[in-house]
């Protein structure tokens, strides 16, 4: 079975005029050091959602997510904004890493930092790099999972399963496995607890903290 979420990213990821324009964003960098980085970013977060809608709560409050903010349409014009040209959804580039900002502080709350190093120390790309293209890369991450979630028609059980499917196809690289490990640091398999325990559910689906 197709995993459309990843079809969608990898027509951004694989094309290099795209991971050229990401690469001058962040201040310039090897294309194939951006891409491995990014390419780290797509796990860990992709690991992050999995984990946080294991829960009722984390799935009911992700569907919403979904639903209400991230429906696939920032990827109509992704290419300009990612390289400043669109004025409109969020001022260019700038709006992407405001919002990706948002988005990643809610999904990784304090293991951000350690997976910006993971990932920069994979890929060979620097710390304050790797954080802004995870930046610029959350909302586009989150667009690709709302597009397939309306065009396939996916409930909740769909989503997790092109999620787990898109950790599957990166298990067995000790560098993947590591921010898998990371993310869930009580060892027992399941963020949703982490999350809770920082507070974080509430911080990234409008509840109370």
């Amino acid at each position: 079975m197709s995993n459309q979420f990843m079809n969608i990213l990898s027509e951004h990821l694989d094309d290099d005029n795209f991971i050229d324009k990401l690469s001058d964003q962040i201040g310039g960098a090897e294309r194939e050091q951006t891409r491995a980085a990014a390419n780290g970013i797509v796990t860990a977060m992709s690991s992050a959602i999995t984990k946080t809608a294991s829960s009722e709560q984390g799935a009911t409050g992700l569907l919403g997510m979904l639903d209400t903010d991230h429906d696939g349409s920032v990827l109509d014009n992704i290419m300009d904004m990612v390289s400043g040209g669109n004025s409109n959804a969020g001022q260019g580039g700038g709006g992407l890493l405001q919002n990706g900002a948002g988005l990643i502080s809610s999904l990784l709350g304090g293991k951000q930092n350690g997976i910006i190093d993971m990932i920069s120390k994979m890929s060979g790309l620097s710390g304050d790099k790797t954080g802004n293209l995870m930046a610029m890369l959350a909302p586009m991450i989150m667009g690709a999972l709302g597009k397939s979630k309306k065009e396939g028609g996916l409930d909740i059980g769909g989503i997790m399963n092109m999620l787990q499917g898109t950790q599957q196809k990166t298990s067995g690289n000790p560098a993947m496995d590591m921010i898998g490990q990371f993310l869930d640091k009580d060892g027992d398999g399941d963020f949703t607890d982490d999350l809770l325990g920082g507070g974080l559910l509430g911080g990234l689906f409008g509840g109370k903290k």
